[in-house]
């Protein structure tokens, strides 16, 4: 059986899914909405509160607690990787007329604004370990913000590292004003004759820094999933290292893990 504030915040959910508590909305007082499901003030608070964290509503100092605006959901499979890779070697016409967050995301390249900041780092030591080299080798830097162009924060926060020495034979690799590149990082891999043969992701969450919520616009309550992506060469060589921070609240992850027959 439910428990009270389990039932308050379940059918304000309701409420919300359904349209009678529209983006924008403010919810009744706290004292009305008490009234209303015969509680305490404190169990309205934390009913209300289950839907904060969820990033259904959002409490404005001052003001009252209000229906949120829903960011453009990202859906992100196991399956992207290889749909990615099925690209790489398309002509840059079919490249460039669609990327990873187009395919996630269900928008088209014009509906997306696009940044992408380059730098040259020494390995810290967690990095040098994961690709098997000394510390302090430098490495390629890119971090890449892409937002949906009605929406003021980004999907997610993405950086990305490479070893210089393997991009430095093409020099076009270290040019950010490139970006966005055409068919993405397997296809610029692509360029320096390296073929992926497996990406390892292992995920965790935890609830964001100030900065993090600030920069994706979180609300109060809302955590973060830490994603490292880590790419394998043919010659079971890694290659790159993505540290991507998805957003809790517009973020989906759906794995599917294809079973052999008896």
């Amino acid at each position: 059986m439910a428990n009270q504030y389990e039932r308050i915040s379940t059918d304000l959910r309701r409420q919300i899914a359904d349209g009678e508590l529209a983006p924008g909305e403010k919810l009744p007082a706290e004292t009305q909405l008490a009234k209303h499901y015969d509680v305490s003030v404190p169990t309205v608070r934390q009913g209300v509160g289950v839907l904060q964290a969820e990033g259904l509503v959002e409490k404005q100092h001052g003001r009252g607690t209000f229906v949120r605006r829903q960011p453009k959901k990202v859906t992100r499979t196991n399956e992207r990787h290889q749909w990615e890779k099925d690209r790489a070697r398309q002509p840059e016409e079919v490249r460039r007329s669609t990327g990873a967050t187009e395919h996630d995301t269900g928008l088209t390249v014009d509906d997306l604004t696009f940044k992408a900041t380059y730098d040259q780092v020494p390995a810290p030591s967690d990095l040098a370990a994961v690709f098997g080299v000394p510390e302090g080798t430098m490495l390629l830097k890119r971090e890449y913000r892409t937002s949906y162009s009605q929406e003021r924060h980004p999907f997610n926060l993405v950086r990305s590292y490479l070893p210089l020495d393997l991009v430095s034979p093409n020099p076009d690799l270290l040019r950010e004003e490139l970006e966005p590149w055409p068919g993405g990082t397997q296809n610029q891999l692509h360029t320096i004759g390296i073929e992926l043969d497996r990406i390892v992701e292992t995920f965790r969450a935890r609830p964001p820094t100030p900065e993090e919520s600030e920069e994706l616009g979180l609300p109060v309550g809302v955590a973060v999933v830490l994603l490292r992506k880590t790419s394998y060469d043919t010659t079971d060589r890694v290659v790159e290292v993505s540290d991507v921070t998805l957003p809790g609240d517009r973020t989906e992850m759906v794995y599917t893990t294809k079973l052999e027959r008896w």
